[in-house]
């Protein structure tokens, strides 16, 4: 029996990583994303942070599109990272786009969930000495929407939290093609990557525009592979039924696809 084709639902420059340890291990892959990154090129107040590194005891980034937000700018101008200025982060995805830059555990302390099952906000929370950073300076680096609980966490442990908004994610418009595409997908019964819960509710509003009265539901019987605890708890909420949760990464959702039957 032939493995189900893999949607991806990641900007495009994002998900080809992905896609061609797919095609490695003999499984389709298709490029299906359901939101776009935008950078914000006029950013003046990231830029004052950017120039002011030094003055943080910790800069937390949200996700690996914070990562390249940051260093992009810092790239631009030939800036370095300050070794003396720890990071936090919430997955290996954004390790990794850290390691692009050339910043590792070697060089920097990076704070990130020991436990790679469930990594989010309240994960990383545990691994930093609040009462080490009480009354320090923290930037967090984010998009603009997502949820509010680390910056309040550390904001009522007494530490001064600046958070900017660096990206800002964009819902595509849901043109014939992409109704067509879609359609196609949900017949075929297809495995769903998807490394952002809120593209769940795209994906469920997409399904309700279509010429076939039961996509939503056809859709809720879709097999989906989500890397984040959290995604997978949004998607049962939304009343997704087969769902498998992969620890954070590209290698072990790529592990978790070696056996979709």
């Amino acid at each position: 029996m032939q493995a189900p084709a893999v949607i991806i639902t990641r900007p495009p420059h994002q998900a080809q990583n992905l896609a061609q340890g797919l095609a490695q291990l003999g499984r389709q892959a298709i490029i299906f994303p359901l939101f776009e990154i935008e950078a914000i090129s006029e950013n003046p107040v990231l830029d004052l942070a950017m120039r002011d590194l030094t003055s943080y005891a910790l800069v937390i980034f949200v996700s690996p599109n914070a990562v390249d937000a940051l260093f992009q700018r810092m790239s631009a101008i030939g800036q370095q990272w300050p070794s003396t200025v720890a990071i936090g982060v919430v997955g290996a995805a954004s390790r990794q786009a850290l390691a692009k830059y050339g910043v590792d555990a070697q060089h920097v302390r990076i704070f990130s969930p020991a436990n790679t099952e469930r990594t989010d906000s309240e994960t990383l929370l545990v691994e930093l000495d609040l009462k080490a950073l009480k009354h320090q300076k923290v930037l967090l680096i984010r998009a603009n929407s997502g949820r509010d609980f680390l910056a309040d966490a550390l904001r009522n442990a007494q530490i001064q939290v600046e958070a900017i908004t660096a990206y800002r994610r964009v819902t595509p418009v849901f043109d014939d093609k992409k109704k067509q595409d879609l359609q196609a997908y949900l017949n075929a019964n297809c495995d769903w990557v998807i490394t952002s819960s809120a593209v769940l509710k795209t994906l469920l509003d997409w399904c309700s525009q279509l010429d076939q009265p039961d996509a939503v539901a056809k859709m809720q019987q879709q097999h989906l592979f989500a890397p984040h605890f959290r995604i997978a708890e949004v998607a049962r909420e939304l009343g997704f039924n087969h769902i498998s949760l992969t620890a954070s990464g590209d290698e072990k959702l790529l592990l978790a696809l070696q056996s979709p039957l």
